[in-house]
């Protein structure tokens, strides 16, 4: 297969499971044929999707496009839309707007007959099999899928509560994204902009170094000049290496400070000061990045979910998502502990499993004992190139877990402008695959 072709077709929703492996043996894609909700499948159950980001979303359409209409699906999502994070950095440059990046769930009940609450969970009752809403209602489940994404430990701010309220991390996009993209604008060529990325895991591992890059491009294009600093806690880059080795001591020479191993210890906002293990660092506008942790839904159950990371992560069984502490709930996205990384990509890739497992489990069948994901991301380098990398994950029964096959991780050389044209293609197939 060519790769303008795959990269075209990267996530067509008309590939099962099946057909993704054949497609990868022989080259074939499927048509883009009108999808239609087979109305029988012999299979019925009901169940409950909570969190409609990349993961959630992509469970809801495909567990009704796959299980037909005998298996009742309700999402139950509190925001009305959704903002992707992927290309949210775009944003802050002004090279997309919010608009741009924000999705609903009109296609999910319209096209696919998907229930949803827009409200948010205050109870789940395993034993049960029910979960209560914060507009009151019960919903009955046979299996649950949660995938709330993630939230984050509390910065070492001081300072006024004004200040304090400077600093951003903007990484769930919305407001944040907005907010900061403001304080960006505002810079001169003499300011520097200091960027923090926690210790890993993290969700979406190049997007600091993106955002970094895209910034630096901003300032000296837009601004005549500018600083970027990257306090990095991690001992070094965690994604694309090479090509933001590259990006930084090349493309953004002058502009970008890369510092690893800069563990923060504490953020003065009155005076813009960041002091981390080696050293302090001052800048105009500072972008904190918090440690992240499983959202709250996960770590605040009370029902044991958070049962890896130190109590940071949710365990499951990586065949079929189950948690590996409560049955019949399974838990996908960013809030699973897996080897996988934490994205919107592999996040639909792993509900694509999910989904199949559940509808295998509700026929009385045994679930693929061989998974396969993809994770594949672009990442903006400049307002015109982009690089990639990609990775395919495979089942290994010695570990129960889901390694990288072949190269493992493979980055693309350089990035160029026809990258650039693939990464608009990639975000449109894989939103649309998602939402539509």
């Amino acid at each position: 297969m060519k790769r303008r072709d795959f990269i075209n077709h990267l996530g067509a929703s008309a590939l099962g499971l099946a057909a993704i492996q054949e497609a990868f043996a022989d080259g074939t894609i499927l048509s883009n044929a009108p999808i239609q909700i087979p109305t029988n499948t012999g299979v019925s159950g009901r169940v409950v999707v909570v969190g409609g980001g990349m993961a959630g979303t992509t469970a809801a359409k495909f567990l009704r496009l796959w299980g037909g209409t005998g298996v009742e699906v309700t999402l139950v999502e509190p925001n009305a839309v959704y903002y992707s994070n992927i290309f949210s950095n775009m944003v802050l440059t002004g090279d997309r707007t919010l608009s741009q990046i924000t999705f609903n769930y009109n296609t999910l009940v319209s096209k696919y007959g998907v229930k949803l609450e827009t409200s948010a969970v205050t109870n789940i009752d395993p034993i049960g099999k029910n979960v209560r809403l914060s507009n009151g209602k019960t919903l009955a489940y046979d299996r649950m899928i949660l995938a709330p994404g993630i939230d984050f430990d509390p910065l070492p701010l001081s300072g006024t509560a004004d200040n304090q309220a400077k600093i951003l991390h903007a990484w769930k996009a919305g407001a944040q994204t907005t907010a900061l993209k403001a304080q960006i604008q505002s810079m001169t060529k003499n300011d520097t902009f200091i960027l923090t990325i926690p210790p890993k895991p993290y969700r979406c591992p190049p997007g600091p170094y993106e955002r970094a890059c895209v910034v630096a491009d901003y300032l000296k294009r837009v601004k005549g000049g500018g600083k970027v600093i990257i306090l990095d806690a991690n001992s070094g880059i965690q994604a694309q290496p090479t090509n933001f080795t590259n990006a930084f001591n090349n493309t953004h020479k002058g502009i970008i400070t890369y510092v690893p191993g800069a563990t923060i210890n504490s953020i003065d906002a009155n005076t813009g000061t960041v002091n981390t293990a080696v050293g302090s660092f001052n800048g105009k506008v500072i972008n904190a990045i918090p440690t992240h942790k499983a959202g709250n839904l996960i770590t605040q159950s009370g029902i044991g979910l958070a049962n890896a990371g130190g109590g940071r992560w949710a365990g499951v069984n990586v065949l079929s998502y189950e948690s590996t502490a409560v049955p019949n709930v399974h838990i996908i996205g960013d809030a699973s502990s897996t080897t996988q990384p934490k994205a919107g990509h592999i996040a639909n890739a792993e509900a694509k499993v999910c989904v199949d497992a559940i509808i295998k489990l509700f026929r009385g069948e045994t679930v693929n004992q061989a998974p396969i994901t993809n994770s594949s991301c672009f990442t903006p380098i400049t307002k015109t190139t982009a690089s990639w990398l990609s990775v395919v994950f495979r089942y290994d029964p010695a570990t129960a877990t889901m390694l990288p096959t072949g190269k493992g991780v493979v980055e693309s050389n350089g990035a160029s402008k026809d990258f650039h044209e693939d990464m608009l293609k990639w975000f449109d197939n894989l939103m649309s695959d998602t939402f539509a």
